[in-house]
């Protein structure tokens, strides 16, 4: 087999593709989740905060006499939390989803007690 179509059989696969899609609807939440973070949150958690410290952007909080900018680290712990708790949330709808898939359906036919009252009936004959 030649190996551009190993290649081919290797990247028509159904796992690859449903991975790249991922990939890329996954960079597209990051960017959503850094939108909501930043212009959003951000602003309206830290207001107060900033507002004491006499600063008008999260990016400006520093530790003095450095170039540490724990302001943006906070950004970001934050943004994590907000995508660790959506994917909380998905996860745990796709699991409820499948347990109510996954409902016990008895067997068709028939049940034991009618089976011992054939035999029953049958032994009486």
């Amino acid at each position: 087999m030649g190996f551009g179509k190993e290649f081919k059989e290797f990247a028509l696969r159904g796992n690859v593709i449903d991975l790249a899609i991922g990939i890329v609807i996954g960079a597209a939440f990051g960017k959503i989740v850094s939108s909501l973070v930043d212009d959003i949150l951000t602003p309206a958690i830290l207001t107060p905060a900033l507002k004491a410290a006499h600063l008008s952007n999260l990016n400006e909080l520093v530790i003095p006499g450095t170039a540490i900018k724990y302001g943006n680290f906070i950004a970001q712990i934050i943004a994590f939390l907000i995508v660790a708790i959506a994917l909380f949330i998905i996860i745990k709808a796709i699991n409820r989803a499948k347990k109510k898939e996954e409902v016990y359906v008895p067997p068709s036919g028939p049940t034991q007690e009618q089976l011992l009252t054939e035999i029953r009936d049958l032994l009486k004959k």
